[in-house]
Protein backbone atom coordinates (compact mmCIF):
# COMPACT_ATOMS: atom_id res chain seq x y z
CA UNK A 1 0.00 0.00 0.00
CA UNK A 2 1.09 3.78 -1.02
CA UNK A 3 2.14 5.50 2.27
CA UNK A 4 1.29 8.87 0.49
CA UNK A 5 -0.59 11.31 2.92
CA UNK A 6 -3.89 11.62 1.22
CA UNK A 7 -6.94 13.12 2.48
CA UNK A 8 -8.41 10.92 4.59
CA UNK A 9 -11.41 12.14 6.90
CA UNK A 10 -11.12 10.95 10.75
CA UNK A 11 -7.88 10.35 10.44
CA UNK A 12 -6.50 14.19 11.37
CA UNK A 13 -5.75 14.89 7.61
CA UNK A 14 -9.10 17.21 7.62
CA UNK A 15 -9.19 19.30 10.45
CA UNK A 16 -12.51 20.19 12.10
CA UNK A 17 -13.83 17.60 9.66
CA UNK A 18 -16.36 16.60 12.09
CA UNK A 19 -17.06 20.20 13.55
CA UNK A 20 -20.06 21.80 11.73
CA UNK A 21 -19.42 25.11 10.65
CA UNK A 22 -21.17 28.04 12.51
CA UNK A 23 -23.42 30.57 10.62
CA UNK A 24 -27.08 30.89 12.34
CA UNK A 25 -28.21 33.06 9.26
CA UNK A 26 -26.52 31.38 6.41
CA UNK A 27 -28.19 28.02 8.44
CA UNK A 28 -31.36 29.32 8.13
CA UNK A 29 -31.72 30.26 4.40
CA UNK A 30 -29.77 26.61 3.29
CA UNK A 31 -32.57 25.31 5.06
CA UNK A 32 -35.67 27.88 3.88
CA UNK A 33 -34.44 27.34 0.38
CA UNK A 34 -33.51 23.30 0.83
CA UNK A 35 -37.03 22.87 1.96
CA UNK A 36 -38.96 24.89 -0.78
CA UNK A 37 -36.41 22.51 -3.24
CA UNK A 38 -37.34 19.42 -2.38
CA UNK A 39 -41.02 20.39 -1.92
CA UNK A 40 -41.99 19.14 -5.44
CA UNK A 41 -39.72 16.36 -5.92
CA UNK A 42 -39.97 12.50 -6.02
CA UNK A 43 -38.23 12.24 -2.23
CA UNK A 44 -38.78 11.81 1.65
CA UNK A 45 -36.77 13.65 3.57
CA UNK A 46 -37.52 12.64 6.99
CA UNK A 47 -36.36 14.72 10.79
CA UNK A 48 -35.66 13.10 13.89
CA UNK A 49 -39.19 14.20 15.04
CA UNK A 50 -41.29 12.68 12.49
CA UNK A 51 -41.86 15.91 9.91
CA UNK A 52 -41.29 14.47 6.23
CA UNK A 53 -40.72 16.81 3.38
CA UNK A 54 -40.81 16.48 -0.01
CA UNK A 55 -43.19 14.47 -2.48
CA UNK A 56 -42.76 10.63 -1.68
CA UNK A 57 -40.00 8.61 -2.94
CA UNK A 58 -36.19 7.40 -1.65
CA UNK A 59 -35.87 8.18 2.00
CA UNK A 60 -33.10 11.00 3.10
CA UNK A 61 -32.88 10.49 7.24
CA UNK A 62 -31.82 13.68 8.78
CA UNK A 63 -29.88 12.59 11.27
CA UNK A 64 -28.30 15.99 13.03
CA UNK A 65 -30.63 18.88 11.18
CA UNK A 66 -28.78 21.58 12.69
CA UNK A 67 -25.27 20.67 11.88
CA UNK A 68 -26.60 19.47 8.35
CA UNK A 69 -28.05 22.86 7.49
CA UNK A 70 -25.07 24.67 8.83
CA UNK A 71 -23.03 22.82 6.32
CA UNK A 72 -25.33 23.98 3.52
CA UNK A 73 -25.09 27.67 4.54
CA UNK A 74 -21.64 27.18 4.59
CA UNK A 75 -20.84 25.62 1.07
CA UNK A 76 -23.63 23.70 -0.47
CA UNK A 77 -21.30 21.84 -3.10
CA UNK A 78 -18.97 21.05 -0.48
CA UNK A 79 -21.42 20.29 2.68
CA UNK A 80 -23.89 17.64 1.09
CA UNK A 81 -21.28 15.57 0.69
CA UNK A 82 -19.42 15.90 4.04
CA UNK A 83 -22.60 16.27 5.97
CA UNK A 84 -22.93 12.52 4.52
CA UNK A 85 -19.94 11.25 5.31
CA UNK A 86 -19.99 12.10 9.41
CA UNK A 87 -23.21 10.84 9.17
CA UNK A 88 -25.01 13.76 9.78
CA UNK A 89 -27.74 12.74 7.53
CA UNK A 90 -28.67 8.59 6.50
CA UNK A 91 -29.89 6.52 3.69
CA UNK A 92 -30.26 2.89 2.58
CA UNK A 93 -30.63 4.01 -0.62
CA UNK A 94 -28.27 6.38 -1.62
CA UNK A 95 -27.89 5.86 -5.58
CA UNK A 96 -31.70 6.69 -5.78
CA UNK A 97 -31.84 9.78 -3.48
CA UNK A 98 -28.88 11.65 -5.24
CA UNK A 99 -30.71 10.61 -8.72
CA UNK A 100 -33.75 12.56 -7.51
CA UNK A 101 -30.72 15.57 -6.64
CA UNK A 102 -28.93 15.30 -9.60
CA UNK A 103 -32.31 15.53 -12.27
CA UNK A 104 -32.79 18.79 -10.83
CA UNK A 105 -29.40 20.16 -10.26
CA UNK A 106 -29.37 23.39 -12.21
CA UNK A 107 -32.93 24.63 -11.16
CA UNK A 108 -32.50 23.87 -7.04
CA UNK A 109 -31.03 26.84 -6.61
CA UNK A 110 -33.37 30.18 -7.93
CA UNK A 111 -32.02 32.32 -10.21
CA UNK A 112 -31.54 35.19 -8.26
CA UNK A 113 -29.62 33.64 -6.04
CA UNK A 114 -27.40 31.41 -8.17
CA UNK A 115 -25.91 35.02 -9.27
CA UNK A 116 -25.12 35.97 -5.59
CA UNK A 117 -23.20 32.27 -5.45
CA UNK A 118 -20.75 33.77 -7.54
CA UNK A 119 -19.44 36.02 -4.93
CA UNK A 120 -19.32 33.50 -2.32
CA UNK A 121 -18.25 30.39 -2.91
CA UNK A 122 -14.68 28.85 -3.50
CA UNK A 123 -13.46 28.78 -6.55
CA UNK A 124 -11.13 26.07 -7.49
CA UNK A 125 -7.12 26.75 -7.51
CA UNK A 126 -5.74 23.63 -8.81
CA UNK A 127 -3.31 24.07 -11.42
CA UNK A 128 -2.85 21.27 -14.38
CA UNK A 129 0.58 22.24 -15.51
CA UNK A 130 3.83 19.31 -15.40
CA UNK A 131 3.74 19.54 -11.67
CA UNK A 132 0.13 20.14 -10.78
CA UNK A 133 -1.04 17.38 -13.20
CA UNK A 134 1.39 14.46 -11.04
CA UNK A 135 0.12 16.02 -7.42
CA UNK A 136 -3.36 15.89 -8.32
CA UNK A 137 -3.44 12.59 -10.19
CA UNK A 138 -0.52 11.57 -7.14
CA UNK A 139 -3.77 12.35 -4.66
CA UNK A 140 -5.83 9.99 -6.49
CA UNK A 141 -4.59 7.05 -8.67
CA UNK A 142 -1.79 6.51 -5.88
CA UNK A 143 -4.09 5.41 -3.27
CA UNK A 144 -3.43 2.05 -2.58
CA UNK A 145 -3.14 -0.32 -5.61
CA UNK A 146 -5.07 -2.42 -3.68
CA UNK A 147 -7.80 -0.57 -2.90
CA UNK A 148 -8.56 -0.54 -6.59
CA UNK A 149 -7.87 -3.91 -7.20
CA UNK A 150 -10.99 -4.68 -4.32
CA UNK A 151 -13.75 -3.37 -6.44
CA UNK A 152 -12.93 -3.46 -10.09
CA UNK A 153 -12.72 -6.18 -11.99
CA UNK A 154 -9.79 -8.50 -12.91
CA UNK A 155 -8.91 -6.18 -15.99
CA UNK A 156 -8.60 -3.18 -13.68
CA UNK A 157 -10.18 -0.73 -15.63
CA UNK A 158 -11.29 2.30 -13.93
CA UNK A 159 -13.83 3.67 -16.78
CA UNK A 160 -16.95 2.51 -18.27
CA UNK A 161 -17.32 -0.76 -19.58
CA UNK A 162 -19.46 -0.89 -22.64
CA UNK A 163 -22.59 -3.75 -22.06
CA UNK A 164 -24.86 -2.98 -24.96
CA UNK A 165 -27.76 -3.53 -23.72
CA UNK A 166 -26.40 -7.04 -22.62
CA UNK A 167 -26.01 -8.40 -19.07
CA UNK A 168 -22.53 -9.25 -19.40
CA UNK A 169 -19.92 -9.64 -16.88
CA UNK A 170 -17.99 -6.80 -15.79
CA UNK A 171 -14.36 -8.21 -17.47
CA UNK A 172 -16.39 -9.07 -20.32
CA UNK A 173 -18.12 -5.20 -21.03
CA UNK A 174 -14.34 -3.74 -20.07
CA UNK A 175 -12.69 -5.34 -22.71
CA UNK A 176 -15.79 -4.36 -24.96
CA UNK A 177 -15.17 -1.00 -24.32
CA UNK A 178 -11.41 -0.90 -24.86
CA UNK A 179 -11.59 -2.87 -28.75
CA UNK A 180 -14.03 -0.02 -28.87
CA UNK A 181 -11.21 2.80 -28.95
CA UNK A 182 -8.90 0.24 -30.50
CA UNK A 183 -11.01 -0.36 -33.64
CA UNK A 184 -11.55 3.72 -33.91
CA UNK A 185 -7.95 4.39 -33.67
CA UNK A 186 -7.52 1.45 -36.60
CA UNK A 187 -5.03 -0.21 -34.06
CA UNK A 188 -3.96 -3.36 -36.06
CA UNK A 189 -0.79 -5.91 -36.03
CA UNK A 190 2.17 -3.56 -36.56
CA UNK A 191 1.06 -0.36 -35.61
CA UNK A 192 2.84 1.97 -33.21
CA UNK A 193 1.03 2.77 -30.66
CA UNK A 194 0.58 5.87 -28.11
CA UNK A 195 -1.56 5.93 -24.77
CA UNK A 196 -1.72 8.54 -22.75
CA UNK A 197 -2.98 7.25 -19.07
CA UNK A 198 -2.18 3.95 -18.87
CA UNK A 199 -4.45 2.91 -16.11
CA UNK A 200 -3.26 -0.40 -14.74
CA UNK A 201 -2.45 -1.51 -18.37
CA UNK A 202 -5.40 -3.31 -19.43
CA UNK A 203 -5.84 -1.13 -22.74
CA UNK A 204 -2.07 -1.65 -24.01
CA UNK A 205 -1.81 -5.33 -22.94
CA UNK A 206 -5.23 -6.09 -25.28
CA UNK A 207 -3.58 -3.36 -27.88
CA UNK A 208 -0.30 -5.36 -27.88
CA UNK A 209 -2.01 -8.77 -27.97
CA UNK A 210 -3.53 -7.49 -31.33
CA UNK A 211 0.47 -7.61 -32.81
CA UNK A 212 0.94 -3.73 -32.29
CA UNK A 213 3.76 -1.98 -30.24
CA UNK A 214 2.82 0.47 -27.58
CA UNK A 215 4.29 3.34 -25.28
CA UNK A 216 2.25 3.88 -22.44
CA UNK A 217 2.51 7.19 -20.56
CA UNK A 218 1.42 7.42 -16.60
CA UNK A 219 2.18 10.34 -14.42
CA UNK A 220 1.06 7.92 -11.15
CA UNK A 221 4.06 5.83 -9.89
CA UNK A 222 2.05 3.65 -8.12
CA UNK A 223 -0.09 2.46 -11.86
CA UNK A 224 2.93 2.05 -13.44
CA UNK A 225 4.27 -0.56 -11.12
CA UNK A 226 1.74 -2.67 -11.38
CA UNK A 227 1.12 -1.90 -14.59
CA UNK A 228 4.28 -3.05 -15.88
CA UNK A 229 4.08 -6.18 -13.49
CA UNK A 230 1.43 -6.86 -15.69
CA UNK A 231 2.53 -6.68 -18.97
CA UNK A 232 5.48 -8.53 -17.83
CA UNK A 233 2.95 -11.06 -16.42
CA UNK A 234 0.66 -11.12 -19.95
CA UNK A 235 4.34 -12.05 -21.34
CA UNK A 236 4.07 -8.69 -23.39
CA UNK A 237 7.09 -7.01 -22.36
CA UNK A 238 8.70 -6.96 -25.64
CA UNK A 239 5.79 -4.76 -27.05
CA UNK A 240 4.46 -2.45 -24.59
CA UNK A 241 6.60 0.02 -23.06
CA UNK A 242 5.24 2.09 -19.81
CA UNK A 243 6.67 5.35 -19.25
CA UNK A 244 6.49 7.77 -16.20
CA UNK A 245 5.77 11.03 -18.61
CA UNK A 246 3.66 13.55 -18.75
CA UNK A 247 1.71 13.46 -22.29
CA UNK A 248 3.28 17.04 -23.06
CA UNK A 249 6.62 15.77 -22.80
CA UNK A 250 6.20 13.15 -25.79
CA UNK A 251 7.82 13.64 -29.17
CA UNK A 252 7.65 10.20 -30.65
CA UNK A 253 5.44 9.60 -33.77
CA UNK A 254 2.78 7.08 -34.27
CA UNK A 255 0.32 5.52 -36.16
CA UNK A 256 -2.54 5.57 -33.77
CA UNK A 257 -2.78 7.55 -30.23
CA UNK A 258 -5.69 6.23 -27.76
CA UNK A 259 -6.58 7.98 -24.28
CA UNK A 260 -9.45 6.82 -22.12
CA UNK A 261 -10.87 9.13 -19.61
CA UNK A 262 -7.70 11.11 -19.28
CA UNK A 263 -9.02 14.27 -20.67
CA UNK A 264 -11.06 14.77 -17.72
CA UNK A 265 -7.76 15.79 -15.60
CA UNK A 266 -6.29 18.09 -18.12
CA UNK A 267 -8.09 20.91 -17.36
CA UNK A 268 -9.87 23.87 -19.84
CA UNK A 269 -6.77 25.97 -20.03
CA UNK A 270 -4.84 23.30 -21.38
CA UNK A 271 -7.24 21.49 -23.55
CA UNK A 272 -5.49 23.26 -27.03
CA UNK A 273 -2.00 21.92 -26.06
CA UNK A 274 -3.51 18.41 -25.03
CA UNK A 275 -5.17 17.75 -28.73
CA UNK A 276 -2.08 19.78 -30.41
CA UNK A 277 0.06 16.90 -29.08
CA UNK A 278 -2.59 14.33 -30.28
CA UNK A 279 -2.06 15.91 -34.04
CA UNK A 280 1.71 16.58 -33.12
CA UNK A 281 2.78 12.85 -32.48
CA UNK A 282 0.22 11.37 -35.02
CA UNK A 283 1.60 10.01 -37.94
CA UNK A 284 0.12 10.66 -41.91
CA UNK A 285 -3.04 8.59 -42.29
CA UNK A 286 -2.91 7.73 -38.34
CA UNK A 287 -6.35 7.83 -36.40
CA UNK A 288 -7.07 9.04 -32.53
CA UNK A 289 -9.06 6.68 -30.02
CA UNK A 290 -10.53 9.19 -27.47
CA UNK A 291 -12.94 7.78 -24.49
CA UNK A 292 -13.82 11.04 -22.55
CA UNK A 293 -16.89 11.73 -19.87
CA UNK A 294 -18.97 14.56 -20.56
CA UNK A 295 -21.48 17.36 -19.65
CA UNK A 296 -23.80 19.81 -21.03
CA UNK A 297 -22.01 22.41 -22.36
CA UNK A 298 -24.30 25.12 -21.24
CA UNK A 299 -23.58 22.83 -17.36
CA UNK A 300 -20.09 22.78 -17.91
CA UNK A 301 -19.74 26.88 -18.72
CA UNK A 302 -21.62 27.41 -15.46
CA UNK A 303 -19.21 25.16 -13.05
CA UNK A 304 -15.89 25.67 -14.75
CA UNK A 305 -14.28 27.71 -11.91
CA UNK A 306 -16.61 26.11 -9.22
CA UNK A 307 -14.72 23.98 -6.12
CA UNK A 308 -17.26 21.19 -5.54
CA UNK A 309 -17.02 18.04 -2.66
CA UNK A 310 -15.39 16.12 -6.17
CA UNK A 311 -12.64 18.32 -6.44
CA UNK A 312 -11.91 18.56 -2.42
CA UNK A 313 -11.95 14.98 -2.20
CA UNK A 314 -11.69 12.37 -4.94
CA UNK A 315 -10.10 14.66 -8.04
CA UNK A 316 -8.79 17.81 -7.35
CA UNK A 317 -7.92 19.88 -11.00
CA UNK A 318 -10.79 18.18 -12.94
CA UNK A 319 -13.33 19.26 -15.68
CA UNK A 320 -15.30 17.34 -17.68
CA UNK A 321 -16.07 18.91 -21.04
CA UNK A 322 -18.96 19.08 -22.72
CA UNK A 323 -18.73 17.09 -26.66
CA UNK A 324 -19.15 20.58 -28.03
CA UNK A 325 -16.17 21.77 -26.34
CA UNK A 326 -14.12 18.25 -27.48
CA UNK A 327 -15.30 19.59 -31.14
CA UNK A 328 -14.07 22.79 -31.05
CA UNK A 329 -11.02 21.82 -29.61
CA UNK A 330 -10.40 18.89 -32.26
CA UNK A 331 -11.41 21.78 -35.14
CA UNK A 332 -9.00 24.68 -33.81
CA UNK A 333 -5.88 22.32 -32.58
CA UNK A 334 -5.70 19.64 -34.79
CA UNK A 335 -5.64 18.67 -38.50
CA UNK A 336 -8.26 15.74 -37.15
CA UNK A 337 -11.99 15.59 -37.87
CA UNK A 338 -14.51 13.02 -35.51
CA UNK A 339 -15.17 10.60 -37.96
CA UNK A 340 -17.20 7.83 -35.39
CA UNK A 341 -18.71 8.46 -32.16
CA UNK A 342 -20.78 6.18 -29.69
CA UNK A 343 -22.46 7.50 -26.39
CA UNK A 344 -23.28 5.03 -23.67
CA UNK A 345 -23.80 6.92 -19.99
CA UNK A 346 -26.27 4.47 -18.70
CA UNK A 347 -23.71 1.53 -19.23
CA UNK A 348 -21.48 4.01 -16.81
CA UNK A 349 -24.12 4.46 -14.54
CA UNK A 350 -24.25 0.43 -14.26
CA UNK A 351 -20.10 0.12 -14.12
CA UNK A 352 -20.60 2.43 -10.97
CA UNK A 353 -23.02 0.46 -9.42
CA UNK A 354 -21.17 -2.83 -9.77
CA UNK A 355 -18.15 -1.44 -8.59
CA UNK A 356 -19.95 0.32 -5.38
CA UNK A 357 -21.86 -3.09 -4.68
CA UNK A 358 -18.55 -4.75 -4.66
CA UNK A 359 -16.86 -2.04 -2.70
CA UNK A 360 -19.61 -2.18 0.32
CA UNK A 361 -19.78 -5.72 0.00
CA UNK A 362 -15.62 -6.06 0.23
CA UNK A 363 -15.37 -3.39 2.69
CA UNK A 364 -13.30 -5.56 5.50
CA UNK A 365 -10.82 -6.11 2.95
CA UNK A 366 -10.70 -2.41 2.66
CA UNK A 367 -9.96 -1.56 6.25
CA UNK A 368 -7.79 -4.25 6.62
CA UNK A 369 -5.09 -1.79 4.17
CA UNK A 370 -5.72 1.02 6.63
CA UNK A 371 -8.59 2.67 5.01
CA UNK A 372 -11.74 4.50 8.06
CA UNK A 373 -15.24 3.96 8.13
CA UNK A 374 -15.41 7.94 7.31
CA UNK A 375 -13.47 6.84 4.00
CA UNK A 376 -15.82 4.41 3.45
CA UNK A 377 -18.41 6.88 3.58
CA UNK A 378 -16.56 9.26 1.22
CA UNK A 379 -15.88 6.74 -1.27
CA UNK A 380 -19.73 5.40 -1.21
CA UNK A 381 -21.06 9.09 -1.79
CA UNK A 382 -18.52 9.42 -4.78
CA UNK A 383 -19.63 6.20 -6.26
CA UNK A 384 -23.24 6.58 -5.66
CA UNK A 385 -23.30 10.20 -6.84
CA UNK A 386 -21.87 9.67 -9.93
CA UNK A 387 -23.92 6.88 -10.73
CA UNK A 388 -26.77 9.41 -9.95
CA UNK A 389 -25.50 11.65 -12.81
CA UNK A 390 -24.93 9.37 -15.36
CA UNK A 391 -28.52 8.03 -14.50
CA UNK A 392 -30.18 10.88 -15.49
CA UNK A 393 -28.09 12.25 -18.36
CA UNK A 394 -26.48 14.87 -16.05
CA UNK A 395 -23.06 13.48 -16.89
CA UNK A 396 -22.44 11.15 -20.35
CA UNK A 397 -19.44 9.43 -21.88
CA UNK A 398 -18.61 9.00 -25.24
CA UNK A 399 -16.13 7.47 -27.28
CA UNK A 400 -14.52 9.60 -30.51
CA UNK A 401 -12.74 7.91 -33.58
CA UNK A 402 -10.78 10.65 -35.43
CA UNK A 403 -8.44 11.22 -38.71
CA UNK A 404 -7.04 13.54 -40.98
CA UNK A 405 -9.47 16.17 -41.76
CA UNK A 406 -10.60 16.00 -45.67
CA UNK A 407 -9.24 18.48 -48.29
CA UNK A 408 -5.75 18.97 -45.95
Amino acid sequence: MSTLSLPRPGQGMWPGLFTAPRSPMRARIAETLFRKAVRPLPVTVRFPDGRTWGAGGPVMRIVRPGEFFHRLGADAKIGFGEAYMVGDWETDELADVLSVFAAKLSTLIPPSLQLMRRWVERRQTEINDVAGSRQNIHRHYDLSNELFAVFLDETMTYSSALFEGGNADLRTAQLRKIDGVLDYAGVREGSRVLEIGTGWGALAIRAAQRGATVTSLTISAEQRKLALDRVRDAGLHDRVTVELRDYREEHGRYDAVVSVEMIEAVGAEYWPEYFSVLDRVLAPGGRVGLQAITMPHDRMIASKASYTWIHKYIFPGGLIPSVRSIEDSVRDNTRLEIVESRSFGLDYAETLRRWRETFLTRWDEVRELGFDDTFRRMWEFYLAYSEAGFRVGYLGVQQFGMAERLGR
